[in-house]
């Protein structure tokens, strides 16, 4: 296939987006029968979806979730966890984020609470929010370690920069009484 020097264009402006709906525009049949605003109103479409999705695939790998994989949709109300679906549906519209709100999640150990927050932060990084998630006990040796290497002020400014915080006390029941 030769290329076209439109699509050498997007590819050298980064639109890559872009370069990829043009490409299927351009291998349709239909897409002849399109008017030049339809064709670049799809472009831009295509262009602006994949950068969302670059920015929220970034934003996940960032947050560092235990379970990476959690979401919203497969939080199961059914088991003895006794959480409450409505106010669950409340936290997941995430203003209590924008509000600048504390959430702290209680609860026998197995029960879930790590994988809740976890779907919760993937949620909010579908919303636009950046998330970090440490573990407490990891986390703070890693505070006390930045302090001696000179590291801490960077270390506390990602935690501060951070719209959501999770600290997650896994590994430290045996520690709190």
């Amino acid at each position: 296939m030769l290329t076209h020097p439109t699509l050498d264009q997007l590819r050298a402006l980064k639109l890559d987006g872009m370069a990829d709906a043009f490409v299927e525009l351009q291998n349709q049949a239909q897409a002849a029968d399109l008017a030049h605003a339809e064709w670049l109103a799809l472009l831009l479409d295509r262009e602006a979806a994949n950068r969302n999705t670059r920015r929220f695939q970034v934003r996940l790998r960032g947050a560092k979730l235990r379970h990476g994989q959690a979401a919203i949709e497969d939080v199961d109300y059914r088991t003895p966890r006794r959480l409450d679906k409505a106010v669950f549906q409340q936290l997941v519209a995430g203003k209590w984020i924008a509000e600048h709100r504390n959430l702290l999640g209680t609860g026998p150990c197995g029960i879930g609470k790590s994988w809740l927050s976890c779907a919760l932060a993937h949620q909010a990084c579908r919303d636009g929010y950046t998330v970090l998630y440490a573990r407490v006990p990891r986390q703070f040796a890693d505070l006390e370690l930045a302090h001696g290497d000179g590291r801490f002020t960077r270390l506390f400014r990602t935690l501060v920069k951070a719209d959501l915080l999770i600290l997650d006390l896994c590994g430290v029941g045996s520690y709190v009484e």
